[in-house]
């Protein structure tokens, strides 16, 4: 008889042990998954969606600044959840930190468990991925997305029935558009055949080794929003499309609209914010600014007349009059001089001061 997922009691396992090197500088002091992502940290929308779906217990996989994570979140009561921390003491890929992980699960050995990317939005439905999953007693269900150009990621065919036939590295002519969107359930007891202490990648050997197995993986597809932030222009993008609501957040701390300004900052009424920019505490926008699809952390200032395109500005950090950043990343309590022009993936490093200037950059200052 085919049993029903108890969703009430769905366990979960959320992977945070990157070190967020394509987001540096803004990640050399902080964790990618709790960096301020529409006013909260990114993991805050992960823990409300997951507590939407009435997940109620959740184990974080943490290796990189480890002890940051239980600052943030505490035990999770915040969000109506029991959080636990597991740390890895060297890093054990994917496979190797939900092996570890799951020494901190208390389901029995059929019960589906959730696994989640620290640095994935989606909007994807977790209780019909868990319902397909259960329903088909499948050993573990990954949720499928489909992309334009799935030549830069690994690429998962089905069959007719759902059932993945491989999982492809990237190739510049894939069989299929749909990719690994980073969402997994397992079945417990399938966790503990993963090998332990020791790297494991579940998109490498896991996974794989199940389907050769004769395990039923299975593909869960679903083209709903999703968005890997791993990049200073796709994290932008996420905190972008909060705030306009084309995604839904429970965590949001504010209405959706054309920007969000959290408590303490001051935007100048002779300024103009829009485009999905975040305005953080006790930042400042100064009369004639101009900022769009930004994202403005605590305490930094964007001075008179300046201009502010799909950039972020790190907390106290400081834009001078004049100065124009567009695709930038302006690193914590670093200066922008006035009428310097800042480029097409600038990163300005923590504590650099450009002086006044009329010089373009477009690389690492």
């Amino acid at each position: 008889m085919e049993s029903s997922p108890d969703i009430g009691h769905l366990q979960a396992i959320l992977l945070v042990g990157g070190q967020g090197t394509r987001l540096r500088p803004l990640t050399l002091g902080t964790p990618k998954p709790l960096l301020p992502t529409a006013g909260v940290p990114f993991l805050a929308h992960q823990l409300a969606r997951a507590k939407s779906f009435g997940v109620e217990r959740i184990v974080f996989a943490t290796s990189y600044r480890a002890s940051m994570f239980r600052e943030a979140f505490g035990d999770g009561s915040a969000f109506g959840l029991r959080l636990e921390y597991m740390t890895e003491e060297t890093p054990l890929g994917t496979g190797g930190a939900i092996r570890n992980a799951a020494q901190a699960l208390t389901c029995g050995p059929d019960d589906p468990v959730l696994v989640l990317n620290g640095d994935i939005l989606s909007g994807h439905d977790i209780h019909a991925q868990v319902r397909l999953h259960q329903s088909r007693g499948a050993a573990v269900t990954l949720h499928l997305t489909e992309v334009e150009d799935p030549s830069r990621f690994g690429c998962v065919p089905t069959d007719e029935n759902g059932r993945v036939t491989a999982f492809l590295e990237k190739t510049p002519y894939p069989v299929t558009n749909r990719i690994n969107a980073g969402c997994y359930v397992f079945r417990r007891s399938v966790i503990d055949t993963i090998p332990e202490g020791r790297v494991v990648s579940v998109e490498r050997e896991t996974f794989p080794g199940l389907i050769e197995a004769g395990e039923l993986v299975l593909g869960y597809i679903e083209t709903a929003y999703w968005l890997d932030v791993g990049t200073p222009a796709a994290y932008i993008q996420g905190s972008r499309d909060l705030v306009l609501g084309r995604l839904r957040s429970p965590a949001m701390p504010g209405p959706c609209g054309e920007y969000l300004a959290l408590p303490d900052s001051i935007v100048s009424p002779e300024a103009k914010v829009s485009g999905g920019s975040v305005v953080g505490h006790g930042a400042i926008v100064e009369a004639g600014a101009t900022v769009s699809g930004s994202i403005l952390l605590d305490g930094c200032v964007v001075g008179p007349g300046a201009t502010v395109i799909d950039s972020v500005v790190g907390p106290g950090a400081r834009v001078e009059g004049g100065a124009v950043l567009s695709d930038v990343v302006v690193g914590d309590n670093a200066v922008v001089g006035a009428r310097n022009e800042l480029l097409a993936g600038a990163r300005l490093w923590p504590g650099v001061v450009l002086p006044e200037s009329s010089v373009r950059f477009s690389s690492d200052v």
